[in-house]
């Protein structure tokens, strides 16, 4: 068996990196996994989090993503993400500034929501849910910046 596995991160716009790396931590939705060479095969889809490669035992390159799918086979982990940020272009300020705007909107939004009917309600339904993942990136791009 190898000890390196190829490691592609995919964002909509290009390829962000392509190499054959020791180990890569995903943030899959039902939590973080390691691929290792010979892994399984598995297709998961991803939270907001960070990806991060390791070398060794040393992480030597993080890439937040906002979410996507991954795909894993023995030999190979490809990340097909909706959005891929650097960590160092995560801005703190700004960020806890949008977590205090969406704490501020989200209870008056979810009463709405509990007092309408019919056809707006399910469109104040679809407002909520967008809110509510805006604020699940929020979250984590903040928690991303704290580990910093």
């Amino acid at each position: 068996m190898a000890d390196r596995i190829q490691f592609e991160l995919v964002a909509p716009e290009r390829l962000i990196l392509s190499e054959m790396v020791e180990m890569v931590v995903v943030p899959g939705t039902e939590g973080d996994f390691g691929v290792l060479p010979g892994h399984a095969p598995l297709i998961s889809s991803l939270r907001p989090g960070m990806v991060a490669i390791y070398e060794g035992r040393t992480v030597t390159q993080r890439i937040f993503v906002v979410g996507g799918i991954a795909e894993v086979i023995p030999d190979r982990c490809t990340v097909l993400a909706e959005e891929a940020i650097a960590p160092e272009a995560l801005d703190r300020a700004a960020i806890e500034a949008e977590l205090q705007t969406i704490a501020g909107n989200l209870p008056l939004l979810r009463e709405q929501v509990a007092r309408a009917s019919g056809t707006e309600r399910e469109r104040l339904l679809a407002e909520l849910h967008q809110l509510e993942r805006s604020e699940a990136i929020a979250r984590a791009k903040h928690d991303a910046v704290a580990a910093r």
